[in-house]
């Protein structure tokens, strides 16, 4: 993905009431920008670390600056804005990056599908039948270890049963964590944070769910997923 124009930098002061956080600008002008991140964002910011933002350039927003980029407490960058995981997927799956998800001709988004009235990130078509894949961003590291969630997650649990059963109907059916964090070496459930979503995912797999994890190359100008990690059961 690349990111035209590319990211400021400022440094990161704050952030609060989950959609907020203030920042420092090179010159040392103070404001509040979007924080696109529904999480916890632990372990993955520091007050006064640098960060980078992304100007919408539109003035009629209330917040027209949004948090991209934010530095851990180990200086690993991490991309903190959710709404990007899927393009990142969708962008690595149609370079031939990701090689677990080639060999389909289509590829649609947010389509609609289960018993729990959802929606799917990517859905793949093709000759060998469909695939469908949900995306989950992964910012949460101890160490080199990426853990997901980062907070309870009830809808995250929902999608796995609905993975579930698309893999028991014989579908094929994929989670894919988008590590968009450089110090995370693999990934695993945060079974401390959400006992219940690390018992669905113990039984998605179990029912045939496949699990993939990519992590993405980030820098003011471009993130990209480039590269598998492992994920441990």
């Amino acid at each position: 993905m690349k990111l035209t124009p590319p990211l400021e930098q400022a440094v990161l002061l704050r952030r609060y009431k989950r959609f907020l956080a203030d920042i420092e600008s090179p010159s040392g002008e103070t404001f509040t920008i979007h924080c696109p991140n529904t999480g916890s964002m632990k372990n993955c910011w520091a007050e006064n670390t640098p960060c980078w933002y992304s100007d919408s350039g539109n003035p009629k927003r209330k917040y027209r600056h949004t948090l991209e980029v934010t530095t851990t407490p180990e200086g690993a960058l991490a991309g903190v804005n959710t709404g990007r995981a899927n393009v990142l997927v969708e962008e690595a799956v149609n370079n031939g990056v990701v090689a677990e998800l080639q060999g389909y001709e289509q590829l649609r988004r947010e389509v609609r599908y289960g018993e729990e009235n959802s929606r799917i990130d990517l859905l793949l078509s093709g000759t060998a039948g469909d695939c469908y894949v949900e995306v989950k961003n992964v910012t949460l590291a101890e160490g080199d270890r990426g853990f997901f969630p980062d907070a309870v997650s009830s809808r995250g649990a929902k999608h796995l049963r609905e993975l579930q059963k698309l893999a028991e109907s014989g579908v094929r059916a994929v989670l894919f964590y988008c590590v968009q964090h450089t110090g995370i070496a693999s990934v695993e459930a945060a079974r401390e944070i959400d006992p219940a979503y690390a018992e669905a995912l113990d039984a998605a797999i179990a029912a045939g769910v496949e699990v993939l994890a990519y992590r993405a190359r980030i820098s003011p100008g471009e993130i990209v997923l480039a590269e598998t990690i492992p994920f441990w059961e």
